[in-house]
């Protein structure tokens, strides 16, 4: 389907179905077709993917897309291919064959848009195609993972400058949902952008509610918020085995839940989006793998049992709430204990210099890399048995392989998934004559009646699916494919699921391993920023929620919400206050019972008092021994 000439509105209702664009999306689409490197600040469920996949149809030529979200390629490709739009995929998952068939059809001049993990760029066959092709746009997806500034930075994104230089007259559009001021302008410089456009469409969310509830037992105030709320919901929680406990309790507790993860089979992960999109389960326990790229607009809760450790990563999240512009809930459920979780999260993050080069020496001789070997080597790591093997505890030897990569000496790329593919390598002619047994038989012919396109590109496959479909087991199924591809019928990948190890520098010797300050003090030092910020709008004891938030993200509030549980109970304790002095008195009481307990001033703010007023009437409480007061801070007694 050509759109080449047509007007962004023109495409947008045409392959899309809508009639209106939604905010800054038409300004960063007529950015880019004017010619001009553009930063686009859109919040989650923004709608990102439009402002370039517009421009892409519109004009000539291919535009690339680098993305670390690999997990979602797949999709991304999926549902332009469904709008009759070309599309295609190269990261580190795919095989060499899967690899050079996506180069092939690129230089065809088949797929219109290609979608590429930012270290295939280092790679030389695809420097050696993409050099002589006629791109007309590239874009930088997750664009705050260029910034040493941001929460999620990812050396492998400092090769896009050097896709600029290749292509210095094509524009850039760089999008990110959550960028800082800070980060905003660094990405802008690290892009080499030439008078750049930032549009940014605000942090605000009118409707979306920012609630804090404090409890040391926290399941039992997770049942609470969920039963006392209604419509679809996402817990949000740390660690995998997390998901699983917290979706059985409120099974057990009678609420409809299920739980999702990285380390799922891409089959289970999408069974378990699918029940939760239909409304067959209300609650998706899950880790931050859940939520990127899935399109569910009327979700009423976003609940975190566990916090963030950053607002960047908080916003992301509770910003799945809401999309319908119906009214929305985003709980936070902390306990005075979560402030040191941050700071014991902010140390494991950049453990001791000389663990760091242990787990450099030890990865090297696991992948059986000799010292001055392995430049652009891909190695599979199996994470788990090399933390086993040697001792390490899994957070500080992941936190260790990030700053190596940081620093220079690997790309560490964490579990990438990939589903099982088939491509049929023989002619439709040639099949004739195949032999192969019966089980084998059954599965190829069952496989040509199913799947479309299995002659053109490798097409993804469900061994289980067959199996069912067949009545026969899982294993006869796999094992009939391993014979397919023994007799050169088809090329068979089973998935599988595996970290990887990149080596960007030859190996070293481990004395040689220098950590600049660039790379551990400072960032640690930014890592410690975000995560006091993080402190301050779970513990603040006065002003608005989201004005803690939307500030932090450089954007000035002339009024605040009124609907975080902090306006709320400040509207609630100014009506009170006026009335008696015994509802002043249990205002006070129930504002310094907050973990973080509240200021004098802060309190009489609240209660829209005099300082004096509240100091008469806690004065009063001290006698009674109902509160106590610490620096100036008031907390309710435990007696």
């Amino acid at each position: 389907m050509d759109f080449t000439g047509q007007t962004p509105h023109a495409v947008l209702k045409r392959v899309w179905g809508y009639d209106t664009f939604r905010p800054c999306q038409e300004d960063i689409i007529e950015s880019v077709l004017a010619g001009q490197d553009t930063l686009g600040l859109l919040p989650t469920g923004g709608g990102k993917s439009v402002t370039f996949q517009i421009p892409a149809l519109i004009q000539p030529g291919l535009t690339i897309v680098i993305t670390p979200l690999i997990s979602l390629m797949k999709d991304q490709v999926d549902n332009l291919r469904q709008r009759n739009v070309t599309a295609g995929a190269l990261h580190s998952g795919m095989t060499r064959a899967e690899h050079n068939l996506v180069l092939k059809r690129v230089t065809l001049g088949k797929i219109k848009i290609l979608y590429v993990s930012p270290e295939k760029l280092r790679s030389r066959s695809f420097a050696d195609t993409v050099v002589s092709l006629p791109v007309g746009l590239i874009v930088v997806d997750e664009a705050h993972c260029i910034s040493q500034w941001g929460y999620d930075f990812r050396p492998s994104y400092m090769q896009i400058a050097g896709l600029r230089k290749i292509f210095p007259s094509v524009p850039v559009l760089a999008l990110t949902a959550s960028a800082t001021p800070e980060v905003a302008d660094d990405i802008m410089t690290r892009l080499e952008f030439c008078d750049g456009r930032k549009f940014c469409s605000s942090f605000s969310r009118d409707n979306l509610s920012y609630v804090v509830r404090y409890a040391d037992h926290k399941p039992e105030m997770l049942l609470k918020v969920l039963r006392t709320t209604t419509g679809s919901a996402i817990v949000y929680a740390r660690s995998r085995r997390r998901t699983r406990e917290v979706a059985q309790m409120l099974k057990d507790n009678g609420i409809s839940a299920d739980f999702y993860h990285a380390g799922l089979a891409v089959e289970d992960k999408n069974e378990k989006q699918n029940k939760w999109k239909s409304g067959e389960v209300r609650v998706m326990v899950a880790t931050n793998a859940f939520g990127m790229g899935i399109d569910k607009a009327d979700v009423r809760v976003v609940i975190h049992i566990d916090l963030p450790s950053s607002l960047e990563e908080y916003y992301q999240e509770a910003g799945r709430a809401g999309r319908d512009g119906k009214q929305a809930f985003a709980v936070t459920i902390a306990s005075q204990a979560d402030k040191g979780t941050l700071t014991r999260r902010l140390n494991e993050s950049y453990p001791p210099k000389d663990v760091i080069r242990r787990v450099y020496e030890h990865a090297c001789n696991f992948m059986e890399i000799a010292v001055g070997s392995g430049y652009n080597s891909v190695c599979e790591f199996d994470f788990t048995l090399f933390c086993d093997r040697f001792g390490f505890r899994p957070q500080v030897a992941r936190s260790a392989l990030m700053l190596l990569t940081h620093a220079g000496y690997i790309e560490y790329v964490d579990e990438v998934t990939t589903r099982s593919r088939v491509f049929v390598t023989m002619t439709k002619n040639e099949l004739y004559a195949l032999k192969v047994s019966d089980v084998a038989d059954r599965v190829f012919q069952f496989m040509l009646r199913t799947y479309t396109g299995l002659f053109a590109d490798y097409v993804y496959i469900a061994e289980e699916l067959i199996a069912s479909r067949l009545c026969i087991s899982t294993e006869k199924v796999y094992n009939a494919l391993l014979e397919l591809g023994r007799a050169h019928a088809l090329h068979y990948v089973p998935r599988k699921s595996s970290p990887y190890v990149i080596f960007t520098a030859p190996r070293v010797e481990t004395r040689r391993i220098d950590l600049p300050k660039s790379v551990y003090e400072d960032m640690r030092e930014r890592m410690q920023v975000r995560t006091e910020a993080m402190k301050r709008f779970v513990y603040a004891t006065n002003g608005c929620r989201a004005n803690v938030l939307t500030e932090y993200f450089g954007e000035k509030c002339a009024t605040v919400c009124g609907k975080c549980d902090l306006c709320r109970e400040r509207i609630s304790a100014a009506r009170s206050s006026g009335v008696s002095e015994e509802n002043m008195r249990s205002a006070v009481l129930r504002l310094s019972a907050r973990p973080a307990g509240m200021s004098i001033d802060a309190l009489a703010s609240t209660l829209s008092k005099k300082p004096a007023d509240v100091i008469a009437v806690l004065r009063q409480l001290l006698d009674e021994g109902e509160i106590m007061v610490a620096d100036g801070i008031v907390f309710r007694s435990n007696r």
